[in-house]
């Protein structure tokens, strides 16, 4: 195996969304291949790195010097972006060219849907193997369980919810809070249930269609709680669901019901700090995986875990958007709203 393992010279390149945990994944990637005394190439900025034809996008041969204090850290050493020449033919050759003139025998990608739909086009124009590594706080790739940087999102979430909970109690206040997610609902249950917050829109259990029926839902559940147990209300919702995003629904609800509330975009904050050690494990594990897949010959794969065991799903797979928020998780917060329903009428 080592033997073979001699010949080879990879690349990583981090792309997209940043995520907490991506360092631990380059670290593991590159203390695997030292190991098989395989070399490291990074990219910087993504797949800009590869598309730039003019080299203005430096290379780094990573060493363990470089990836030695790097496990705790947020963002990623190598950088990233997303990057529009990868639509385009022209672009998608360009990043096989350079992976040529680098002699790279495999790629490793550290990123989402996007920068997988991105390797998918790279495969028509270039030979080397193909390896996807799930780095996303959104938790929305399919064949996985957890995606690197979810666990640190969710985290993140409760941590600000359970301070804007402190004011609200304070002031007895309605706060509308809006997580991150793209168009997935993970991150908003999670935070939402583990928060115990009041109501939870998201899009397993929200259709735009239904939105004047939800604003007048919302307004007489708030008015009530309001008058029986003179407390907070929070509302989590995730983004790109309420048309307009939690400022919109904040004015709807006091033009509506004349309900009064604060409306608070965590935004960014969700993507940084210090990976939780739940991503800083995943990480690790699938940076060795990735490693091993390489050595077994294998292509256009993403590494994932399922039932805590690590597997490997085809790239077309991953990216069809079929995973959706675990319905126990969405019945939870089902009962619970009944539950609270019935106590307070």
């Amino acid at each position: 195996m080592t033997s073979r393992a001699k010949h080879k010279r990879i690349a990583i390149l981090t792309s997209g969304g940043d995520a907490p945990g991506m360092n631990a994944a380059i670290r593991s990637i590159v203390l695997a291949a030292h190991h098989y005394h395989i070399d490291v190439i990074g990219f910087y900025h993504g797949f800009n790195g590869l598309v730039c034809a003019d080299n203005t996008q430096p290379t780094i041969k990573l060493t363990l010097d470089d990836v030695s204090n790097i496990i705790h850290r947020g963002g990623t050493i190598l950088k990233s972006a997303r990057c529009q020449q990868m639509y385009s033919e022209q672009g998608i050759k360009q990043a096989a060219k350079t992976l040529t003139a680098h002699n790279i025998d495999a790629l490793v990608v550290i990123g989402g849907d996007g920068s997988f739909n991105g390797m998918l086009s790279l495969a028509q124009h270039w030979q080397g193997q193909l390896i996807g590594i799930p780095g996303t706080i959104d938790n929305d790739l399919d064949g996985t369980d957890f995606t690197i940087g979810f666990a640190t999102a969710v985290n993140t979430g409760i941590e600000a919810i359970d301070k804007i909970r402190d004011t609200a109690d304070a002031f007895e206040r309605v706060f509308i809070v809006e997580l991150m997610g793209r168009h997935s609902g993970h991150i908003t249950f999670n935070v939402g249930i583990a928060c115990g917050a009041e109501q939870v829109l998201s899009f397993e259990n929200f259709s735009v269609d239904d939105k004047q029926a939800k604003l007048q839902q919302l307004a007489d559940e708030i008015k009530c709680a309001q008058e029986n147990r003179h407390s907070s209300y929070i509302i989590v919702i995730a983004e790109n669901l309420w048309p307009g995003g939690a400022m919109e629904l904040a004015k709807e609800l006091k033009q509506q019901a004349a309900i009064e509330c604060t409306a608070c975009v965590l935004g960014h904050i969700q993507r940084g700090g210090s990976p939780v050690p739940k991503d800083r494990l995943l990480a690790t594990k699938m940076g060795v995986a990735a490693m091993q897949a390489i050595i077994d010959g294998e292509t256009g794969i993403m590494i994932a875990e399922q039932h805590s065991a690590i597997c490997h799903i085809a790239l077309a797979q991953a990216v069809k958007h079929h995973k959706m928020v675990n319905k126990q998780l969405v019945d939870a917060q089902e009962n619970i709203l009944a539950l609270t329903a019935q106590n307070q009428y």
